[in-house]
């Protein structure tokens, strides 16, 4: 639908939302207690699934982060790039000049100084004139544009060589409930309506909401519960909401000459892990990967949202070894010993995708090895100290190769970059 001046009028209305309700909401006074992590653009996760774990920690990382919102990826990378003394920028476009307020309050409360914002759009990229990116974020975003094809060869356009992108963007089987709650707003509370009024009817409808209606049954999300009026909004009265199942999630990709380097978490797509029968797993081992995270989707029905690093056709990088000697494992985020005080006593890992939790199975010496990470040990040095414990190098390899298989496509270990 466009206007008499031929801008889209759904496009109008998104930027009215976003000024009116900046999402997600957040008070700038609470970076003075915690930092929100999550996926893309965590910074060990783009030197790993972008990067092979092969780009010098040295080498200043430029990334771009294509409707920063207010904040909350911009405001982790950035911090972590500054502990870790890594050099580089973050440069941070939102057309709310709302939003970008409060990220940049946000960003003077951590006393940030690697981090910019520009106020404009990301499809308007070319005139704002910022140069390229060895990385660039555009997490939620695609899924409201007018064109997210064209708004996804614009961002291709700003990488520069041999860089990559962290991407999000909804799924519709984890969301059952939202389009049909979205479709009964958009009679009863008009897109043309001002923000304020449609809010008020949102509200008036979940106080007597129907405990037959799908999202009462989808516990995969609460910003309808706790997110407060942004995520009320941003949840049902969106103006423009589209969802992609992973396959037309890569099609998108395709279409801008990119591929996945990972979905994540790379384990959350194999659908053998949801499927011990051998017979089943025999059969999912034939077919390519693509078709098996679609049947991955199906089957789980909570993805809510597809998450994904992504490079160019042909260009993604493959990690070294992990079994090399010289290679330094690190935990994503988990410390080693918490991530071994959860294993259960059958040696089994309760994982949580989401709402689904599966045991993983892990060698029994794992409660032993997971301690001594520390992103500073190679694997030689964990083979030495398990030595002094009665394990012999053989049995060594054995049981680091399970470990590091297993864990790698949960996100929990990853390889360190070199200096």
């Amino acid at each position: 639908m466009t206007n008499q001046n031929g801008s889209d009028t759904r496009d109008t209305e998104l930027a009215a939302q976003y000024e009116a309700y900046p999402y997600p909401e957040r008070n700038p006074q609470d970076e003075a207690t915690r930092l929100l992590i999550g996926s893309p653009s965590h910074l060990r996760e783009i030197d790993y699934w972008v990067f092979g774990a092969r780009r010098p920690r040295s080498q200043p990382l430029r990334a771009l982060i294509a409707g920063c919102g207010t904040g909350d990826g911009a405001i982790m990378l950035a911090t972590q790039m500054a502990r870790a003394g890594r050099p580089g920028e973050v440069v941070c476009v939102d057309r709310s000049r709302h939003a970008l307020s409060i990220a940049q309050e946000r960003a003077k409360v951590r006393d940030l100084s690697n981090i910019r914002f520009v106020e404009g759009s990301l499809t308007d990229l070319p005139n704002l004139d910022l140069g390229l990116f060895d990385y660039i974020d555009c997490c939620g975003v695609l899924h409201h544009l007018p064109d997210p094809d064209a708004a996804l060869a614009g961002l291709e356009a700003a990488l520069a060589p041999g860089g990559g992108m962290g991407l999000m963007v909804y799924a519709p089987y984890g969301r059952t409930g939202v389009y049909m709650l979205q479709d009964a707003l958009g009679e009863l509370a008009p897109y043309e309506e001002a923000p304020a009024t449609r809010l008020d009817m949102a509200r008036r409808v979940m106080r007597h909401l129907p405990a037959t209606a799908w999202l009462r049954q989808n516990g995969n999300f609460g910003d309808h519960l706790s997110g407060g009026d942004a995520g009320l909004y941003d949840l049902l009265l969106n103006p423009r909401d589209r969802a992609y199942t992973v396959g037309a999630f890569l099609d998108l990709l395709d279409g801008a000459g990119l591929e996945a380097s990972s979905l994540m978490e790379p384990a959350r797509y194999d659908p053998a892990l949801f499927l011990p029968d051998p017979r089943i797993r025999a059969r999912i081992a034939q077919l390519p990967a693509r078709q098996q995270a679609t049947i991955a989707e199906s089957l789980t029905g909570n993805m809510a949202t597809h998450v994904a690093y992504v490079v160019r056709k042909g260009a993604r990088i493959t990690p070294p070894d992990a079994s090399s000697f010289d290679a330094v494992p690190v935990m994503r985020e988990i410390p080693g010993i918490e991530l071994a005080k959860q294993m259960r006593a059958d040696h089994t890992l309760p994982f949580a995708f989401g709402t689904l939790v599966v045991p993983i199975p892990l060698p029994p010496q794992a409660r032993g090895l997971l301690p001594l990470i520390d992103g500073e040990r190679t694997v030689g040095d964990l083979a030495a100290v398990l030595a002094t414990r009665g394990v012999p190098e053989n049995k060594f390899r054995t049981v680091w190769q399970e470990t590091f298989q297993t864990l790698e496509p949960l996100n929990r270990v990853l390889l360190l970059p070199p200096a």
